[in-house]
């Protein structure tokens, strides 16, 4: 371990046990934030407001807004952990600045990121931006290109007014949440930040209407992209891309609860229902929507014939460590059904080798009354994809209530 590495617990070991009194040490009001990499700015919004006596911050994306409650201040600095994720921005405190660092906890602890916000600014790209010369809204054939000459087939989907666009991209295996940015001249710019994933998007308008541009992601992912504007633009069927093996109907484990308790789809107390199983993992934002939806339908359904068991896949093989994260995902998001701990991010195929993969995280699957497996959906469209959301969500509905009916 290194000096700096070592500088670095200790940091933080003082923050976690020098909690002092929380002040007005961070002003209310709308914030414009930066992570620098790649050469890039990241740039997102923040609006602090105070509740309860103590500071709160809401993390912007479009319409999306993420509630970050758990400020720590410490002398004139302060800690912000991101929402569910294993992650923070440490960061000085001046009147209307914050200079500090994103601090994604890794097993390298490698992940660090320069981090700076500003009060009293609104906009996220620039303030004072160019007339647009084109209208990208609508829907885009996307293909995400690979160095080896290969791409990754994908759906854009904007939505243009005046300079401000918004959208998403869709893909077999979910989608990039919210995205937000601006439309100038005859190119575009569009970012998101959940606290996990860091996203920028350039693209300039081709002579023949296409777009052409890059795509960062994290510390040093960068892809080239290109789109063609397409109403009909399709992807794989998502239940088709996870399937079971050859001479299996039914999805057999025994993991335990955060509690050490093993828990099975044998048990009794899931017998004769209809059971929904979801592949998760708590560092991943398209679960966190997925986990939103279902942790709702299950409490308006309960008392029904019907079952849901998490599957957590974790970035730690650390038992403690996965519990901790996964504790945190339940409080946030009050799941009141099982959510086991059943492995690494980088071992769910061999976890469940009755499936031919787990090509995604989330994938779900549907079990009948009789324990047979009837469908798996792999990926999660989140609201960010708006009309695709409702139907995936009115789909899964649908399907369970068929399910239920079934003798």
């Amino acid at each position: 371990m290194t000096k700096t590495h070592i500088f670095y617990f200790i940091f933080l070991f003082l923050f976690s046990f020098s909690i002092q009194a929380q002040t007005n040490k961070i002003a209310n009001g709308y914030w414009r934030a930066i992570i620098l990499s790649q050469g890039q700015e990241f740039p997102f919004n923040l609006e602090v407001s105070k509740k309860e006596g103590k500071h709160v911050i809401e993390l912007i994306n479009a319409k999306e807004r993420l509630l970050l409650d758990e400020i720590v201040f410490f002398k004139d600095s302060v800690r912000i952990p991101l929402h569910i994720f294993d992650a923070q921005i440490i960061a000085k405190l001046s009147e209307n600045e914050l200079k500090g660092t994103y601090v994604k906890n890794t097993p390298k602890n490698d992940y660090h990121l320069p981090f700076a916000a500003t009060l009293n600014t609104r906009y996220r790209f620039t303030d004072n931006p160019k007339p647009a010369t084109i209208n990208v809204t609508g829907k885009w054939q996307a293909y995400f290109l690979k160095d080896n000459g290969d791409s990754t087939k994908v759906i854009g989907i904007f939505e243009q007014k005046g300079n401000l666009l918004t959208g998403t991209f869709l893909t077999p295996s979910g989608d990039y949440r919210y995205l937000e940015g601006i439309a100038e001249e005859n190119g575009f710019k569009m970012s998101a930040f959940d606290g996990e994933h860091l996203y920028l998007f350039k693209a300039i308008q081709q002579a023949d209407g296409s777009l052409k541009g890059e795509f960062f992601s994290g510390k040093s992912s960068l892809r080239q992209w290109v789109a063609f504007k397409n109403e009909n633009a399709s992807l794989p069927d998502a239940n088709k891309i996870t399937f079971l093996k050859d001479g299996y109907e039914k999805i057999d484990f025994s993991f335990p609860d955060i509690n050490g308790n093993k828990i099975s789809p044998a048990d009794e107390k899931f017998k004769g229902k209809v059971l929904v199983i979801q592949i998760l993992g708590s560092w991943c934002p398209n679960c966190m929507d997925e986990t939103v939806f279902i942790s709702n339908f299950y409490k308006k359904n309960k008392r029904k014939n019907i079952a849901v068991i998490g599957l957590a896949f974790e970035r730690s093989p650390e038992f403690a460590e996965a519990r901790k994260r996964v504790e945190k995902l339940i409080k946030r998001f009050d799941i009141q059904y099982d959510v086991l701990i059943a492995g690494t991010d980088n071992n769910a195929s061999a976890t469940l080798p009755m499936l031919n993969k787990v090509a995604a995280f989330p994938t779900t699957i549907f079990i009948d009354k009789k324990g047979k497996v009837r469908k798996i959906h792999t990926g999660f469209s989140g609201p960010g994809t708006g009309v695709y959301y409702e139907e995936l969500t009115e789909e899964f509905k649908n399907f369970v209530d068929k399910l239920m009916r079934e003798d």
